[in-house]
């Protein structure tokens, strides 16, 4: 590589030009001696996580009866030491934000105790997990033709891998994890192009079919056995806001979708007030901010085609 030193000795100068940035910018800096959750850290617990929910299909291969407790064994000691620490860190983090304290004078809370009781009723979620996801499966399987068995499923589908990360990112959630079940949640999202929020509540039986482009929001309430197909949106219609023009959090936001329906492609449901009604049928392309009662379909008229010879 042909270096031109003379042009590296700009390189100090640029350095304090960043850095002078972190003086001006606070809002995007974490500077400090009280780290954040590791994002990295945050992705292998993740991995982890896949490789006992479906074991036999992700790293470890050669699996059988006579050596899975080992192997779950250790998985499970190596989860918890992980979620320990990044719990902890992130209980310390929103103790922070909240009372506007200083990281380095904390009062003596023991935030990786903290972590360690959320890790462990965490864990003890993974066998209903694994119930859950395995009712998913089945529901892919009965709803696409395309499957072969469940192995393709678990193996290919990118609607499976979002809702995996949902399940779990839901449990710590629910157990009021700050932080990381959002971070799962966009990295599930990065990796399938599917925005599931950690906090909506999806029953059992799930199907999302090739799925690029779902989004479900935080409020949104699904019933079990509903089936959804691409760039379908579940989402708000408005954020209220109070006399000083703040968003009002922690309110319902996103439509309610009860047992049996499926929403074709592209549709966009809007509004905490919308409930699609069981087994209703929601037909591509659809716009909808009021409820549907049950056993109904609902569709557009057909826009007219024309044709004409190419020039």
């Amino acid at each position: 590589m042909a270096t031109d030193f003379q042009q590296k000795e700009r390189l100090p100068e640029i350095t304090d030009r960043i850095v002078e940035t972190y003086h001006e910018l606070d809002r995007i800096h974490h500077l400090g001696h009280c780290p954040l959750p590791s994002q990295d850290a945050v992705i292998e617990a993740a991995q982890e996580l896949k490789e006992l929910i479906f074991p036999g299909y992700r790293r470890r291969q050669n699996l059988h009866m006579g050596n899975v407790v080992y192997h779950v064994g250790n998985i499970v000691d190596s989860l918890h030491d992980i979620l320990t620490t990044q719990i902890g860190r992130a209980l310390r983090h929103q103790y922070v934000q909240t009372h506007g304290a200083d990281c380095e004078k904390l009062p003596s809370i023991d935030f990786e105790a903290e972590g360690q009781k959320k890790t462990m009723l965490f864990l003890e979620t993974i066998p209903e997990i694994r119930r859950a996801l395995s009712t998913d499966v089945q529901a892919a399987l009965d709803g696409d033709p395309a499957a072969s068995c469940a192995d393709e499923i678990i193996f290919c589908y990118p609607g499976l891998e979002a809702i995996t990360i949902y399940r779990i990112a839901h449990e710590l959630y629910e157990l009021d994890v700050p932080i990381i079940p959002r971070m799962l949640s966009e990295w599930a999202h990065s990796q399938t192009g599917i925005d599931i929020h950690p906090g909506a509540t999806i029953g059992h039986s799930f199907f999302i079919d090739h799925g690029t482009g779902v989004v479900i929001g935080e409020t949104c309430e699904i019933a079990e056995h509903v089936k959804i197909y691409q760039g379908v949106t579940l989402g708000a219609v408005s954020f209220p806001k109070d006399s000083e023009g703040r968003i009002i959090r922690e309110q319902k936001r996103h439509p309610t979708i009860e047992k049996g329906v499926v929403i074709y492609a592209n549709a966009t449901i809007l509004g905490g007030d919308t409930i699609i009604g069981q087994d209703a049928v929601i037909g591509a392309s659809v716009s909808l901010m009021k409820s549907v009662v049950p056993n109904t379909i609902v569709t557009i008229e057909k826009p007219s085609l024309r044709f004409r010879e190419a020039s």
